[in-house]
């Protein structure tokens, strides 16, 4: 009875890693596009990770991620392959793992309360700036504060407003996930 329970938490680990991943790419296709889009990726990838945890949810980003590698394009605008990972905003796409381990462990280990959510939503957002504008600084041989005036400031405001929603769902809908 024990091996049938384990096989069947596999499965559903399993299921909610694909079924995240490919929630994470749909909110990759809904985009604004500036000289770094503005998308639903980053809603997506902290609603997986507060839901999930920093197992099943790191593992998404990263089915997510390898996915686009092979060639299916779950990127923004429909793109995919190691060109796009390797672009300029390839950084970004990188920083959504630790924006993942860091929403997922905190939610495993300290909780899933608003405030918690909050700050380590922020946290693991502020992460993926970083990675993302040094990758950008280094592709587009720009100063660091243009780099930000570019990638960061113009979407500080828009992902205030998704990690507001993605808090909201994950203190609704954790008690729904198993």
């Amino acid at each position: 009875m024990t091996e049938t329970k384990k096989k069947k938490f596999r499965t559903l680990d399993l299921v909610y890693v694909g079924l995240f991943a490919g929630l994470i790419a749909v909110c990759a296709w809904i985009s604004i596009p500036l000289t770094v889009s503005i998308t639903l990726q980053t809603f997506g990838i902290c609603l997986c990770a507060g839901l999930l945890g920093f197992k099943r949810g790191t593992a998404s980003v990263i089915v997510y991620i390898l996915l686009g590698m092979i060639g299916v394009p779950v990127f923004t605008g429909f793109k995919a392959g190691f060109g796009v990972l390797f672009g300029p905003t390839g950084g970004y796409i990188i920083g959504f793992i630790f924006t993942a381990i860091i929403v997922g462990l905190a939610s495993d280990k300290i909780g899933k309360k608003l405030w918690q959510n909050a700050l380590f939503m922020t946290l693991g957002v502020l992460t993926c700036y970083l990675f993302g504008t040094i990758w950008f600084v280094i592709s587009y041989k720009v100063s660091f504060v243009s780099a930000l005036s570019t990638c960061v400031i113009p979407f500080l405001i828009p992902d205030a407003v998704k990690i507001a929603l993605a808090c909201v769902l994950v203190n609704r809908l954790h008690k729904f996930v198993k």
